[in-house]
């Protein structure tokens, strides 16, 4: 006698052969779309430098304009760009290196345990920086940051003059602090009253920082100071401490040290 088609076998077959047919489309559909998800990845990555060094331009494309940014690899524990024999070493290269991959491998990064203000844990041996030249002088620098917040950790570009001091453009590409508070880091005036602060004093020293309030323009430290974002005091403990972090001795310092002196 045949088996009703409301039994359990039946049921379970249909389902599972349901599922089966569901997950080869899914694994297709993942496979199939992995290169464009991974070109709209580079895309935006590109786009945010581009957007940090204020060279974004209406009527050009992201690729054409990032033809004339030179991606370059940094050893960050010698201040100096990597050579062809460190970057073999390490089995890295410019344009494709992954430095949050490459923070989690022990083998090319250090702990930083007492030593970590911006609150990353492990700092990458190497940065991939990009820089944009005017004839055989680097006319601006463009430096990815990161360093946690209040709630999660920020990722960005900071951009720099060719005196290696002066800010030309920051912000963030992925963050996800409290919206209407640390979530400012994303608004555009804020982004834009980076523009023309100094990040060194003159001694040398990082003191960048976010300031408690609106910024003094009589105060004489005014033009190290950004105004703070209001009710979100850890998020912009944060923002200096990472910016401090990053453009001192352990991070971009000595390196940026060493192009301002020719030495690179």
């Amino acid at each position: 006698m045949a088996s009703s088609n409301d039994s359990i076998k039946k049921t379970v077959i249909v389902a599972l052969s349901l599922c089966l047919v569901c997950s080869i489309f899914v694994a297709a559909a993942a496979v199939g779309l992995k290169p464009i998800q991974t070109a709209n990845k580079d895309l935006d990555r590109k786009r945010n430098i581009l957007s940090a060094a204020g060279l974004l331009e209406e009527g050009k494309s992201v690729d054409e304009i990032f033809e004339n940014v030179e991606a370059r690899i940094v050893n960050l524990q010698t201040g100096k760009f990597a050579t062809d024999e460190e970057m073999q070493a390490a089995g890295i290269s410019a344009g494709s290196f992954n430095q949050q991959a490459a923070a989690k491998d022990t083998a090319l990064s250090i702990d930083l345990k007492g030593n970590d203000p911006a609150g990353i844990k492990r700092r990458s041996n190497f940065s991939e920086v990009y820089l944009v030249r005017a004839g055989d002088d680097i006319d601006r620098i463009i430096l990815p940051v990161h360093g946690y917040g209040l709630w999660s950790t920020m990722y960005g570009f900071m951009a720099l003059q060719g005196d290696f001091n002066t800010v030309l453009g920051f912000g963030f590409y992925d963050q996800a602090e409290t919206p209407g508070l640390g979530g400012e880091v994303d608004n555009p005036n804020w982004k834009a009253s980076w523009e023309g602060k100094k990040v060194y004093n003159s001694d040398g020293e990082a003191v960048l920082q976010l300031a408690k309030g609106s910024v003094d323009s009589s105060d004489p430290q005014a033009d190290y100071r950004i105004d703070g974002l209001s009710g979100a005091t850890l998020t912009s403990r944060g923002v200096t401490q990472l910016v401090q972090y990053w453009l001192g001795d352990n991070g971009f310092g000595t390196f940026l040290s060493h192009l301002r002196s020719g030495g690179v």
